[in-house]
């Protein structure tokens, strides 16, 4: 069975420490659904249009895993928190089995 992956890129975060409620409520709220933080936050280089801020990946064992984990009501909750000043690209996808 494929894997199932989230990946966020952040273009722009207008004040870092807001993050913070959010990573409070997401953190368990990915655990539960069964993921596992790869990377957060960690150096980056970037090739033609990439861009360096802030990048976090996270496995599931599935990709049906990635998608409930999501639309858990516990993400849920922490997507509200997730402040304004922050821009977000956020994607769910499938690896290669």
């Amino acid at each position: 069975m494929a894997k199932g992956y989230w990946v966020s890129v952040y273009p722009a975060i207008s004040d870092p420490e807001e993050l913070t409620a959010y990573g409070e409520l997401a953190r368990p709220a990915v655990q539960a659904g069964g993921g596992r933080v790869l990377s957060r936050g960690g150096r980056v280089v970037a090739h033609e249009a990439g861009i360096t801020q802030r990048v976090v990946l996270v496995e599931f064992d599935s990709f049906e895993q990635a998608v409930a984990a999501y639309e858990s009501e516990a993400y849920q909750k922490a997507l509200v928190a997730l402040p304004d000043g922050v821009e977000r690209d956020f994607r769910i996808v499938e690896g290669i089995d």
